[in-house]
Parts: structure tokens; sequence; C-alpha cells
């Protein structure tokens, strides 16, 4: 008896404690992983919020830049760590929704290891042709590509990217007949584009907006749910019937499965008082970003988007036969 009491005792301590700790949140500096090397979009965003974040939250925001394998070193990183709200991860979607379902080996599972606490913005994909090729839509487009023997060359920043998986869901609803080309990234994709190297590329809306502006290539297709301000003139997936509605890529913020609810609630509340801050949103917006409405910062509509893109990744990469190693 003396011994099944103390046990109780010592377990109703350790609650005791975790709720006074999870109360007390944050009593030092919060790091916040990003999965990738600095310059990229995600690095840049983390960059962009910790400021308002850290007023938010009355403790400083340290952004640590932990790259490796695609963001799964900087994930599992996140995933194995003290569930206590010091350590997060801001990332984009091919660790949480792209590599568990094209990868037969993950280190983590990101709908068991990881707690969403909210998504900052989408970047929608967009389909982008070089300057003089002869096609204003969607239609012609695929047109051209069924018309051309062995079907039109397209690139993308890689096997199993964000674009390829796209390209691919695009294939399959339009019967378009593209060759995918990758490349080691978006760099040498956009470069070839306007070379004329490569007549197609797809690739998000922020990479794409400026050589649109310049006139050194079109943006002819969006995969988002409706028009873009920034380019209005361009057509929607839908509105040409092709392929998914809304293919883009997502930044969002975790933390370790296993975080108290009142310490996510508080990195909730620091990230929607950094989305709302008017330089954030501006600086975003600039770059094709749609930012969701504060209310829908949430950890469970975040997390029904991760398992939403999952299942539309899993389409894809069979579509495409993709396998990544």
């Amino acid at each position: 008896m003396i011994t099944r009491r103390t046990a109780t005792l010592a377990t109703v301590g350790l609650a005791l404690a975790t709720q006074a700790r999870a109360q007390s949140f944050p009593d030092r500096p919060v790091r916040m992983v990003v999965a990738f090397p600095p310059g990229g979009n995600v690095d840049f965003t983390a960059r962009l919020i910790q400021p308002a974040m850290s007023q938010a939250l009355g403790q400083q925001i340290v952004v640590e830049n932990r790259a490796g394998a695609g963001g799964i070193v900087g994930t599992e990183s996140v995933a194995r760590s003290r569930p206590d709200g010091y350590t997060t991860l801001i990332t984009g979607t091919a660790p949480v929704s792209i590599f568990p379902v094209a990868m037969d080996r993950l280190p983590y599972d990101p709908l068991k290891d990881l707690a969403p606490v909210g998504m900052c913005y989408r970047v929608p994909v967009v389909v982008m042709v070089k300057k003089d090729l002869p096609v204003r839509t969607l239609a012609e487009l695929v047109a051209l590509s069924k018309a051309t023997r062995g079907g039109l060359s397209v690139g993308t920043a890689g096997i199993g990217s964000g674009a390829h998986l796209a390209m691919e869901l695009f294939n399959a609803g339009s019967g378009a007949g593209f060759v995918h080309v990758p490349y080691r990234g978006t760099g040498p994709a956009l470069n070839d584009l306007i070379a004329g190297t490569i007549p197609v590329v797809f690739d998000q809306l922020s990479s794409a907006l400026q050589m649109h502006a310049d006139g050194r290539a079109r943006i002819i297709g969006i995969a988002s749910a409706q028009r873009s301000s920034l380019v209005p003139e361009v057509e929607t997936l839908r509105e040409a019937g092709i392929a998914e509605p809304e293919i883009s890529t997502t930044v969002g913020v975790l933390a370790p499965a296993g975080t108290p609810e009142d310490t996510i609630g508080k990195l909730r509340d620091a990230l929607v008082a950094a989305m709302r801050d008017a330089t954030v949103r501006q600086r975003l917006t600039e770059l094709g970003a749609w930012i969701p409405p504060a209310d829908q910062v949430t950890p469970a509509n975040y997390g029904a988007v991760i398992r939403e893109e999952m299942e539309i990744n899993r389409r894809a990469a069979q579509l495409g036969n993709v396998k990544l190693e």
C-alpha cells in the first residue's frame, strides 16, 4: 500500500509540475528550427516572423538552420526533442507531406511525432512557358503537347518536388503527355526556361513573379482556388478544368508531439500576432502568398491541411511512380 501510495503521489506531482511549467511558458528563449539552408523561402519566413513572434511571446525566438537530407535531419531533431515548447519547427511541404508518402523509410511520422501549431501561408504552383512558346492558355498548351511527338518537356526542381507532383497531377487530369525533366533545384530549371532550352517549367508563384513581370517568361496557369491579384490575367487550373483546383506549397509551425495544449496555444497566439503584422503581411503577399484568416490559424486546421496534402501527394507519387531514397 505504501508503494502504491508513493507511486500515486509521484504521478500527481509530475502532472502538477508539468502543468506549472506549461503555465509559466515561456521563461527562456524558444528555438525555431529551419530544416533547410539559409536563403530559401522557409528560412526567409522564419526570420521575417521572428521579431513579431518574440514580442508576442515575451521571449526571444532564436532561428536555427539545421539542414540535411532535404529537411529530414532538422525535422527529425525536432520530433525527438523534449515536448516543452522550447523547440519548434518551421517547414515547407516536403518533410511533412511528401516524404512520408514517397519514401519507404522515414525516421519520424509527422502525424504521430509532431504537433501542429498553425499554418503561416500557402504559395500556389504555377505553369510557366518560355516567352516565345506559341500558346496563351492552358488548353493551347495541352493541345501543343499532344501534337508534339513524345510530348513537351517540363522542368521542375527535381524528382519528388512539389512542382514535380503537381505536374503529374496536371498530366493525369489533362492527358497532356508532358515529359518530366528533373533539375537540381529551381534556379537551373528557370535559367533553362529563360534560355529557351526547355519550353515549360512548373514552379512556385513566388519564384516566377519577377520573370513574368519583366517578360523573360510567361505564367499561363495557376493552381490556386481563385485568380491571384498579382497576376489577374492568369487563369486557374479550375477554370481550365484541369487536375486539382489547388496545388500549393504550405509553410507552417509545429512542435514535438506531447507538447502541452496550453503551450501550443501560446505558440499559436504568437504566430497569429506575427501573421497580423503589417510588414510581414506585405512582404509575404508580394511573393504571392495566401495568408489564412486568424481564426483559421489553428492546430486542427493545419493538421487537416497536412493530412489532405499527404493524400494528394500520395496519389501524385503513384501516378508518376515516384520513389525517393
